[in-house]
């Protein structure tokens, strides 16, 4: 039986033994090979570990992974579609990314991908993504300050009465909607009602804070520091790189409630060469909760599986994300309103932070 014959009688095989019984995700052969776009250190490291050696063994197909980081992945696809010479088959894409560059993406038909289906959150596949990791930027705060009522919302982030003490924010990433979300719960919006965004009702807003923070920060190490160090006693964090203090022992905490959802995506870019073998590493990515549990512990980040929350002890399920207890508590932003008003946000950010 010659290899090509072989795996695509594998694949289905494979599937059925590997994966629990379920339903092959693709009946057309899968390729040699996928490239999959994502950053390196120990994200790359992590899913080489969990997933992509596991997945090379299962279906026989080699994974070739290009450590990139997120801009730069999108410069050289583009790249690759001026020239018609496709490289990448799954990329890393955000939010505001699954809505700005469908016409880079292939859409992925989720009925299609049945460990996602069974395995995954109820919004785990969309129309250009499959959730890879999940978190959210929220408020990361001193415990030993805040020994006897700790802050938990956006208004107790900007009650400098209450919560006495040094602020910090972030400048960097999507800081111009980020921020401005914030100010907005702070003052009493909605989570349903924040979008369209009222600008002038959150930047009036967050001329209240701006005399109390002392650190915009502008990397995720130093938004660690700034808590190691206690140069403030709260701050606005991604939710991995809070999570990281916390395990190192540190007098901090994290309050969920407002947090803004930050999901990484895996999606398929438009004219992959290994387009079969990229679908079926996405539904294979959601085949196995036992992968996913020592791989959100160390990325210290969740994914969208629903199943490790029945692995996990009530104490450290709601360090994560997807926990049945914070999910509901995450602002879901909307991305068509954000991309449509992409260059309004900015500007209005760097004028404000600039003056």
């Amino acid at each position: 039986m010659s290899k090509q014959n072989w795996k695509r009688t594998a694949a289905t095989i494979a599937f059925a033994a590997t994966l629990a019984g379920a339903a092959p995700v693709v009946a057309q052969e899968l390729e040699d090979q996928v490239v999959i776009a994502t950053t390196g250190g120990l994200m790359g490291n992590s899913l080489a570990k969990y997933f992509y050696e596991p997945f090379a063994k299962a279906k026989d197909v080699e994974v070739v992974p290009v450590a990139i980081e997120v801009p730069d992945q999108w410069a050289r696809s583009e790249a690759m579609m001026r020239t018609g010479n496709v490289e990448f088959d799954i990329v890393t894409a955000t939010g505001p990314d699954l809505v700005a560059r469908t016409s880079m993406l292939e859409k992925i038909d989720c009925s299609k991908l049945p460990n996602i289906q069974k395995f995954g959150v109820s919004d785990a596949c969309t129309e250009y993504g499959v959730v890879r990791t999940t978190g959210g930027m929220l408020i990361n705060y001193n415990t030993e300050v805040f020994k006897n009522k700790a802050p938990k919302t956006w208004a107790d982030f900007w009650n400098v009465k209450d919560f006495p003490g040094p602020r910090g924010l972030p400048d960097t990433g999507d800081r111009d909607w980020w921020v401005p979300v914030a100010a907005l719960l702070a003052d009493g919006v909605k989570p349903e009602e924040l979008f369209p965004m009222d600008l002038d009702r959150a930047y009036k807003k967050l001329d209240e804070i701006r005399p109390h923070v002392a650190v915009w920060w502008k990397t995720g190490d130093q938004v660690q520091q700034i808590m190691r160090n206690k140069e403030v006693v709260m701050t606005m964090s991604y939710s991995g790189r809070a999570l990281a203090v916390v395990k190192e022992g540190a007098p901090v905490a994290m309050s969920w409630d407002g947090a803004i959802r930050d999901t990484g995506y895996m999606s398929i870019l438009k004219g992959a060469p290994d387009k079969n073998a990229a679908l079926a590493y996405l539904d294979f990515f959601y085949a196995n909760a036992q992968a996913h549990v020592p791989f959100m512990r160390d990325v210290n980040y969740a994914t969208g599986s629903k199943t490790v929350y029945d692995q996990l002890s009530a104490d450290e399920a709601k360090l994560f994300a997807t926990s049945p207890e914070n999910y509901p508590k995450l602002i879901k932003p909307n991305f068509k309103w954000i991309g449509d008003n992409r260059d309004k946000l900015r500007q209005r950010w760097t004028a404000w932070l600039t003056r």
